[in-house]
């Protein structure tokens, strides 16, 4: 009796073997589930990005607001007869180049010869 009741228990965990640690086992579903949740989290992001580079496509070919936009923010363009307004902050350095000449540097008057 004890003999079949060994190989009972013997017989139960080779069947619980594939169960567990099998190829379609509880802990490799987990695994893949926890896969399955970050690839899902990533075509998230991935189709929010792309819903936002599709309007701005269509912006593009449409409008000429964001044309206008990408002008002014990216190239500093401005249109005619608009004046640009730049405030610096106390720590900030000032720009290399405003797009105005700088100021003419002041001129000492000549001394007059003495005769």
């Amino acid at each position: 009796m004890r003999l079949i009741t060994l190989a009972l228990a013997v017989l139960l965990l080779l069947i619980q073997y594939p169960l567990w640690l099998g190829k379609g086992g509880w802990l490799r579903v987990r695994e893949l589930e926890g896969q399955l949740s970050v690839a899902q989290e990533k075509n998230a992001a991935l189709k929010s990005r792309n819903a936002k580079l599709e309007s701005e496509v269509r912006d593009l070919k449409d409008g000429t607001g964001a044309v206008e936009e990408r002008a002014r923010f990216e190239l500093s363009m401005l249109k005619q007869n608009e004046i640009f307004v730049q405030i610096l902050g106390k720590d900030q350095p000032a720009p290399l180049h405003s797009g105005t000449p700088p100021p003419p540097a002041p001129v000492a008057p000549a001394a007059k010869p003495k005769s």
